[in-house]
C-alpha cells in the first residue's frame, strides 16, 4: 500500500492511503454518473421489462430523487456531516436514518400509513433546521442525537414514498421496484457522504479551526435555507 503526503495552501499535512483515495473518487463518479443515463429505459414501457431492467429503472429514479432533485435531504445528510466528518460516526448516522426511512417508505407505500404531504414536507424542511442548529450546539455524537436521526428518518420515508407514489409501481413487480427505488436513494445518499468527505472531511476535520470556520457557518446556512423551505411549504 503506498502512501502519499498531501501539503495544502493552509500547511495541512496528511498521510493519506492513496488506494482508498483513488476508490473513493471512482465510486464517486460512478455515483454520479446514474442521472445521465437514468431514462436508457422508457417509464412507460415497464410492463415489457425484464426484472433486472425494472429494478434498474427504480434504482435510477431513487438515485435521481436524491441527485439532482433531493436537494431537502442532500442538506440533511450534509448537517449530518458536519457534527461528524469522519466516516465511521457518519456512518452509524446514515444507517439509523436509512432503517428509519425505509419502515415508513414501505408502510406508506402498502397504504399502512398515510399522511398528507401538506404535513410531511414542513415537518421534512424543520428537521433540518433542527440538526443545523443542534450541530451549532452538540461537541460530538449522542445517544439523543442518534434518536433524532431515527425520528427524523421515519418523516423523511413518508416524503419518498409521496415520490415514489407519484411515480407509480407496476402490479407485476411491486416488490422489486420499491426495494430498487430504496437502493437508489441509498446510493445517492452515499454520493453526497463521499463528496463531502472527500472535498472537505479529509482536508479540514482535524483542523483546530474546522468548527469555527466550517461547522458553525455551515450550519447556519442550512438552517436558513431549510427554514425558508419550511415557512413556504407551511404558507403555501
Amino acid at each position: 500500500m503506498f502512501k502519499i503526503k498531501i501539503t495544502s495552501m493552509f500547511n495541512i499535512n496528511y498521510i493519506l492511503n492513496k488506494n482508498i483515495y483513488i476508490i473513493f473518487i471512482t465510486a464517486l463518479m460512478a455515483l454520479f454518473s446514474l442521472p445521465g443515463i437514468v431514462f436508457s429505459h422508457p417509464i412507460h414501457d415497464l410492463a415489457n421489462m425484464s426484472t433486472i431492467d425494472t429494478g434498474w429503472v427504480y434504482v435510477q429514479l431513487g438515485f435521481t430523487h436524491i441527485i439532482p432533485y433531493g436537494l431537502d435531504h442532500i442538506l440533511f445528510i450534509l448537517g449530518l456531516f458536519l457534527l461528524s466528518p469522519s466516516l465511521k460516526p457518519l456512518l452509524i448516522q446514515i444507517s439509523v436514518f436509512t432503517i428509519a426511512h425505509s419502515i415508513t417508505l414501505s408502510l406508506a407505500v402498502f397504504n399502512i400509513v398515510n399522511i398528507p404531504g401538506f404535513i410531511v414536507e414542513p415537518i421534512i424542511a424543520l428537521s433540518i433546521v433542527f440538526i443545523a442548529i443542534e450541530n451549532i450546539y452538540s461537541r460530538k455524537l449522542n445517544s439523543f442525537r442518534i434518536t433524532v436521526i431515527f425520528l427524523f428518518g421515519l418523516i423523511h420515508g413518508l416524503g419518498f414514498a409521496d415520490v415514489l407514489k407519484d411515480l407509480g409501481l407496476p402490479k407485476e413487480q411491486f416488490l422489486n421496484a420499491l426495494i430498487s427505488f430504496n437502493i437508489g436513494v441509498e446510493f445517492g445518499q452515499i454520493a453526497v457522504v463521499l463528496a463531502a468527505f472527500i472535498t472537505v472531511g479529509i482536508w479540514f476535520r482535524a483542523e483546530s479551526w474546522y468548527r469555527k470556520r466550517i461547522l458553525i457557518p455551515g450550519s447556519l446556512i442550512i438552517a436558513l435555507i431549510a427554514f425558508y423551505w419550511a415557512a413556504e411549504r407551511i404558507f403555501q
